[in-house]
């Protein structure tokens, strides 16, 4: 395979596939709020008020700020991955609408930069609100946590594009069971999102340190509560490769399933 036949073909055109969408998502935003918002919201009030009487102080901090910036990651995450795993499967299987956009100057590569760009615009509406809703908490002491949105986007450019990867090779709905279950899942505890990973074996901190939301949660709480380090750097960097191998992969994937 050629470098020429692996790089998108990109054009201007993708902000159309962008935009359908999120004219699409406008008609039920309410009810994507609630599913994108709440949880987090409920993770916050069981595991930070259930066990802060119970842990005083975890690396200087108290419990309810440890989790706070995973919060923040959790709903960019969750996000991002839903959109682009169930909604990216209909959309291209059982409405056909990646059929229809083809059939016009849009390329299947820009189908697939739009579904990304779209997946990181619910990433940072839903992560944007628990930000809101933290702030009012007074568990975003640091003004460092404006470049939060930097953060969000390229953890919902991740997730999104592992998501449109994955659902490149679905071939029914109950396969989406595989990657949530056994990927998504355990991502969250691998994170140190609940508790530090510094308490955990070596060996799964090194697992840990591979996985792009391990980098995704050091980045937000260091801007968070105002702890800026070179590592944060590396944090980026990590998102970024891990993120355009995913994308670039998944491009080849889906224009191989959709152009015959």
């Amino acid at each position: 395979m050629s470098v020429s036949e692996i790089l998108p073909n990109i054009s201007h055109r993708f902000r159309w596939v962008w935009y359908r969408n999120v004219i699409v998502w406008t008609k039920f935003y309410k009810s994507s709020i609630v599913a994108n918002v709440v949880e987090p919201l409920i993770f916050l009030l069981a595991l930070g008020f259930g066990f802060t009487p119970l842990i005083r102080n975890v690396n200087g901090m108290s419990y309810l700020q440890f989790i706070a910036p995973g919060l923040i990651a959790y709903a960019a995450t969750n996000a991002a991955t839903f959109e682009c795993t169930y909604g990216a499967y209909a959309r291209m299987t059982l409405q056909k609408t990646y059929d229809a956009i083809i059939s016009t100057p849009v390329e299947i590569d820009e189908v697939v930069v739009g579904e990304v760009l779209y997946g990181m615009t619910k990433a940072l509406f839903s992560s944007g609100l628990v930000t809101i809703i933290l702030t009012l908490f007074r568990l975003i002491p640091s003004t460092t946590a404006l470049l939060l949105p930097f953060v969000i986007l390229l953890t919902g450019f991740v997730f999104a594009s592992t998501a449109m990867l994955f659902t490149s090779f679905t071939r029914s709905w109950d396969f989406f069971s595989y990657y949530l279950t056994l990927f998504i899942g355990p991502l969250y505890f691998l994170s140190g999102m609940m508790f530090p990973i510094s308490t955990m074996p070596r060996w799964i901190q090194d697992v840990a340190w591979v996985t792009p939301l391990y980098h995704s949660v050091e980045f937000s709480r260091g801007l968070v509560m105002g702890k800026l380090r070179w590592s944060m750097v590396t944090d980026a960097a990590w998102l970024l490769v891990f993120g355009t191998f995913a994308f670039m992969y998944a491009v080849v994937r889906i224009r191989k399933r959709m152009v015959v």
